[in-house]
């Protein structure tokens, strides 16, 4: 992991990208939060940093914190950049660090295939027997949920299944119980936020610079 405060490239990278307008805090459900004015700056500029951040600085947000991979997640969700898909799976697997699981998982969401709905299942697999960790169980079930949506696939039926994973995990926690279609009507606003934001992504074209 790169140190933000001693490695000057990925402080300008922090810079250009993930602090303005307090952009890695909004990304997330302080997103419904922004009236319309506020909402649309910060679409518009969100979606011309996803077009002006190349693979090479992605990779080296993605080797920051929290708020820096949080960020890079949600520029690549927004471009489509499918070549992240392993890395934001190990990611997601890892979970070495809180906050950006959700941006994770829209970036899976809008990649949209088989193999993203694996990486969440892959995840479920392990956290969900592990009863001792709350990390993002509800969020990544919510993905596979909206990606069976979408799919038309059942990836997400034997977790749900009663008795299953998901409410042996439910039984563990102190917390009041989650109902899954909940969890995926939260992914489902981000990624229609997601959508939002690439519908005024600026494609390449002649002349200007290639990501």
């Amino acid at each position: 992991m790169r140190d933000l405060q001693s490695d000057p490239e990925l402080q300008e990278l922090v810079r250009r990208f993930v602090r303005p307008d307090r952009r890695y805090l909004r990304l997330g459900g302080s997103l419904h939060r922004l009236n319309a004015a506020e909402r649309s700056t910060f679409v518009r500029d969100l979606a011309q940093a996803a077009y002006e951040i190349t693979p090479a600085e992605l990779g080296i947000l993605f080797e920051g914190g929290w708020r820096e991979r949080k960020t890079a997640a949600w520029l690549v969700a927004v471009a489509h950049r499918t070549e992240f898909r392993d890395l934001i799976g190990r990611l997601l697997l890892a979970s070495g660090g809180p906050y950006a699981g959700a941006a994770y998982c829209v970036a899976l969401a809008k990649f949209g295939t088989a193999a993203d709905a694996e990486l969440l299942s892959a995840y479920l697999d392990h956290y969900l027997s592990r009863p001792d960790l709350d990390y993002d169980q509800p969020t990544v079930l919510g993905t596979l949920l909206y990606l069976d949506g979408a799919l038309g696939s059942d990836s997400a039926s034997r977790f749900v299944a009663p008795g299953g994973p998901w409410d042996r995990w439910l039984e563990s926690r102190v917390a009041a119980a989650l109902d899954p279609h909940d969890c995926r009507q939260g992914i489902q606003r981000l990624c229609a936020f997601a959508d939002e934001t690439a519908e005024t992504f600026a494609p390449p074209v002649h002349g200007r610079r290639q990501p």
